[in-house]
């Protein structure tokens, strides 16, 4: 199978190998509101659901994944450019969040974590009453009773 030349992807390739961490590396993700929770999605391709661990701790969310590729012995690689290693990404929640009733679910590649807004930080109507109506009432009710 014969392979085109691309002189930028063999320098990513390249810049790639010297810049290669052996600690975790960052998961592209998506986070939206959407009433009254938010949700994130996270790109984990080729990672088992089982070495995925989600932490709070205090306001911090943490998500941790490992993904392992399979050993091939007695190939010849033409390109290879998925790579092994753990993944790491951490958001501060901020305040308002009901951390007890955050979730999770894992399907086809992608980590959706759903966190819940607290009861005290959801919106709500004030309604606005009026103590010069309740004086009235009171002064007229006084005026019939002397009588």
């Amino acid at each position: 199978m014969a392979m085109n030349y691309d002189p930028f992807r063999e320098l990513d390739r390249f810049a790639g190998t010297l810049l290669d961490v052996r600690g975790p590396r960052l998961m592209p993700m998506d986070l939206y509101r959407s009433g009254d929770v938010y949700v994130l999605n996270a790109d984990m391709p080729g990672i088992d659901p089982g070495s995925v661990d989600i932490d709070v701790d205090g306001q911090l969310l943490t998500i941790r994944g490992e993904r392992t590729l399979a050993n091939h012995d007695n190939v010849k690689w033409l390109t290879r450019e998925r790579t092994a290693g753990s993944f790491l990404r951490q958001l501060n929640l901020g305040q308002g969040i009901d951390i007890d009733h955050i979730s999770a679910t894992y399907d086809n590649g992608v980590l959706s974590v759903t966190i819940p807004v607290s009861e005290a930080a959801k919106p709500r109507k004030i309604e606005i009453g009026s103590e010069r109506r309740e004086a009235i009432t009171v002064k007229e009710g006084e005026a019939g009773s002397t009588s």
